[in-house]
């Protein structure tokens, strides 16, 4: 464990990483400046909630000066590595850390984490109910903590873990860009085109996923996904044990999980274990049958019993924001995916209806290609009514795109709040009314989770 007294540590970045990050640091000894180009003003709270504390803010720029005789910057996974001030603390040599590394280079229990492009946050969450469910009966006196990307980081309950507690993290890209330390259990859901705008490129942004496992040893164990290709070509990178996951039974004996006639199974040591029916899984769409199988692979590495991984499963419901009913309003059924922050994760949600949809889509956009939104939206859209400042783009993308005669209508809105009382002008009974944007909320709100709230306060109003 490191040692922390009258270190001066200089975080960049004053979201919830960084906050919690600071607050850790600064009760172990360290001189903390807390560094955020937003206005003093805006972060007073901040400043109040710390001000028990030897953290210092300075807010409004990122001067070059706060550098001088700093033993380490942080940064919050918001921040991305080419702004001035953390180009020139890698041309001094200042080392470079986060919320993340820290956790890991500190906690005292084993960590399992997980990454990828999409259901990242409905497998972790998923996994932390089958630990529950398992440490329930096998491990009572201990606790399961899950967090990271998800929920709250995991720092700020470091002081609180035991030895034989269990983390499950979730890791996003800009977390692992600079870490230098892999967890125990890693796993890699899938790699599609993702925050091309901060990474530039594909490659890029692979290379900061596959630092899940770059540091992994031979007595960890990396769970991957064998149905994709960019997946797939990790695998020359596993240290240890490797699990894998997909849709058909692997070609061989390997460790795996697999859907198969209706049945989930797990195949490991030579053994095949039947998990469950699939139709007993509480969430729609393909997507989920792979976060799921995802799960139990996770869950095998973990060790974790059969009747956990079950009981797991049964009880999940998903998470806020992902495919989330909201109300059925004007005989249509309302649906949540504010969590839908791709055009990947879009296209997924509308191939989990078969109804007819009208779609919420838009935001703002990451630098993502768009044609394959588009050909699914004049395949199964019916009415499409866009938001927001990508509202522009996917619009053309949309009308230069050859196919059926559907969407029958496009409307395109500044705010999502109009984008609702649109939709409600449109319902037929019997429709899907689904929010999946495609892009980021950063154009109208703080997060996703603010956009979902948002929505679902909106489409509850309606009379």
């Amino acid at each position: 464990m490191a040692e922390w007294v009258d270190k001066k540590v200089l975080m960049i970045g004053a979201a919830r990483q960084g906050i919690a990050l600071s607050r850790y640091l600064a009760q172990k000894g360290a001189s903390v400046t807390l560094n955020d180009r937003r206005s003093e003003e805006v972060l007073q709270p901040i400043v109040e909630e710390l001000m028990d504390l030897d953290v210092t803010l300075v807010a409004g720029s990122h001067p070059p000066s706060l550098l001088e005789n700093v033993d380490l910057v942080c940064l919050s996974g918001g921040v991305p590595l080419d702004i001035p001030i953390v180009q020139e603390a890698v041309r001094q040599n200042i080392p470079l850390s986060n919320d993340s590394q820290i956790f890991l280079e500190e906690a005292p229990c084993r960590v399992i984490g997980i990454t990828g492009s999409a259901g990242k946050t409905t497998t972790t969450a998923l996994v932390g109910e089958m630990a529950r469910q398992h440490y329930a009966i096998r491990k009572p006196e201990n606790l399961v903590w899950v967090g990271g990307n998800i929920g709250n980081p995991l720092i700020q309950y470091l002081e609180e873990m035991q030895t034989d507690d269990l983390a499950v993290m979730e890791l996003s890209s800009f977390q692992l860009e600079i870490m230098t330390l892999s967890p125990q259990i890693a796993a890699v859901l899938n790699l599609t085109p993702n925050h091309l705008d901060r990474h530039q490129s594909m490659s890029k942004y692979i290379s900061a996923k596959a630092k899940i496992l770059m540091h992994q040893t031979q007595d960890d164990v990396a769970v991957l996904n064998r149905d994709d290709t960019n997946v797939r070509d990790l695998f020359s990178e596993v240290r240890g044990r490797r699990i894998t996951f997909g849709l058909n039974p692997p070609h061989d004996k390997q460790d795996a999980t697999y859907y198969k006639r209706g049945k989930l199974y797990l195949q490991a040591s030579g053994q095949v274990a039947k998990i469950m029916n699939a139709d007993l899984v509480n969430l729609r769409g393909t997507h989920n049958l792979y976060n799921v199988l995802a799960a139990i692979a996770i869950a095998a590495a973990g060790t974790f019993s059969l009747q956990a991984i079950y009981d797991g499963i049964i009880n999940f419901h998903g998470v806020p924001h992902r495919l989330e009913f909201v109300r059925n309003w004007g005989g249509a059924d309302w649906y949540n995916d504010s969590i839908a922050t791709t055009p990947e994760r879009a296209l997924a949600a509308l191939q989990s209806f078969d109804q007819p949809i009208i779609l919420l889509a838009g935001g703002r956009d990451k630098d993502l290609p768009w044609e394959k939104f588009g050909r699914l939206v004049r395949e199964k859209v019916d009415h499409l009514v866009l938001f927001g400042e990508a509202a522009d783009r996917i619009n053309k993308v949309v009308s230069q795109t050859t196919g059926s005669e559907r969407p029958y209508t496009i409307d395109c809105y500044q705010s999502l709040k109009e984008a609702v009382q649109c939709a409600a002008e449109h319902i037929e009974p019997g429709d899907v009314v689904l929010l999946s944007p495609g892009g980021t909320s950063f154009d109208e709100f703080n997060d996703f989770e603010e956009r979902g709230r948002r929505y679902t306060q909106w489409v509850k109003e309606l009379s």
